[in-house]
């Protein structure tokens, strides 16, 4: 599942970043890479962006970044 298709409050784990050069790049120094766990936070009234928490963090993505993101959902 896209990280974009998934719930408030639920989790998973990332399997795949797909995204490369400078996107690709900037998503894995957000620390959105494989085998993190990630929970969708609040989204905004369009949906777009989301907020992430990910290692106590939490994070602003937009949709078009979290296309990038296959993740393993946890709590469905």
């Amino acid at each position: 599942m896209k990280l974009r298709q998934m719930k408030k409050n639920q989790s998973g784990k990332i399997v795949k970043v797909t995204a490369e050069k400078e996107v690709g790049r900037r998503i894995r120094d957000m620390g959105l890479v494989p085998g993190a766990t990630v929970t969708i936070g609040n989204r905004a009234p369009l949906r777009d962006p989301v907020a992430i928490k990910i290692s106590g963090c939490v994070i602003s993505l937009r949709n078009s970044e979290a296309d990038f993101i296959e993740v393993e959902v946890e709590n469905e």
